[in-house]
């Protein structure tokens, strides 16, 4: 008898993800439905997605609300009654399948998160923060925080923005594998583009007076010190001492090290007015 399918819908959304779509993929056979949101791939994303059976679909974005995710979610009929987002460079196993299928079984749980093994230089990091995203939740009870932005950076997918969950929210143990074989001259790329749009939204939240009350701790932490002088700083302390990334060895301390420059690029941008917009004020 064939094992029957996970009733969740996996979503993929790419860009030229020919180096990682595959591994991916490979994955997710025990899922009912898996859809790849593609933004016009230039490589052979598109064949590799039809390669797995994947359903296609393509997003082109106006540099406006909603962005990739989220419109997906308010404009494809999904087959299941959870959703769960994946990067190309995520990858699941059979013991995260086991208890996504097990806790999703749940009928009070909207949403769970989800916990992640980086990779950095193709090393496994160990220690240090933890990541940890919010990524698997009922369709309809969630969307991703609405962000009003114009052409901030190229950036036309929810990266940093949080799903925000009507229900209770739970947590699964089971780890992903997030590891991109990209190299280091993307990891730079992807972080410089993601220093911009961040510097941008902190701008917008000094300029609006949005209250930081309605987002999670971490973000409250981040969006409220990331202009701080020493708010780079204390997170290498952090995560490099306090969270023992020195157990990782030399690739424990270049992962810090660019973590740090990338807070630090953030804090400059702002000091800059976030590339000419916005706030011009020397940070504290």
């Amino acid at each position: 008898m064939s094992e029957s399918k996970i009733a969740i819908t996996v979503v993929v959304p790419v860009k030229n993800e020919e180096a990682n779509l595959g591994k991916c993929l490979s994955r997710l056979s025990r899922f009912s439905e898996v859809i790849v949101v593609d933004s016009s791939s230039t490589d052979r994303t598109p064949a590799i997605a039809n390669e797995y059976g994947a359903n296609i679909v393509n997003f082109s974005w106006d540099g406006k609300y909603p962005k990739k995710r989220n419109w997906l979610l308010l404009n494809v009929t999904l087959r299941n009654e959870w959703v769960l987002f994946l990067d190309a460079d995520e990858f699941v196993d059979a013991a995260f399948c086991d208890a996504v299928d097990r806790a999703t079984q749940d009928p009070v749980q909207c949403g769970f998160w989800l916990n992640y093994d980086n990779f950095f230089l193709g090393r496994r990091l160990r220690f240090g923060v933890p990541q940890r995203k919010l990524a698997l939740f009922r369709v309809g009870k969630a969307l991703y925080e609405q962000i009003d932005e114009d052409h901030w950076s190229g950036l036309d997918m929810e990266v940093h923005e949080h799903p925000i969950v009507d229900g209770p929210v739970g947590e699964i143990a089971a780890r992903i594998e997030h590891k991109d074989d990209r190299g280091i001259i993307k990891f730079v790329d992807r972080h410089r583009d993601y220093a911009v749009w961040e510097a941008h939204r902190i701008v917008r939240l000094r300029s609006s007076g949005i209250a930081l009350n309605k987002m999670t701790r971490r973000q409250r932490l981040k969006y409220g010190n990331l202009s701080r002088w020493w708010y780079p700083w204390v997170y290498f302390l952090f995560t490099y001492f306090l969270k023992f990334g020195f157990l990782d060895g030399s690739v424990g301390l270049q992962y810090a090290f660019y973590k740090t420059w990338y807070f630090q690029t953030i804090r400059l941008l702002i000091f800059e007015g976030a590339s000419g917009h916005g706030y011009r004020g020397r940070p504290s």
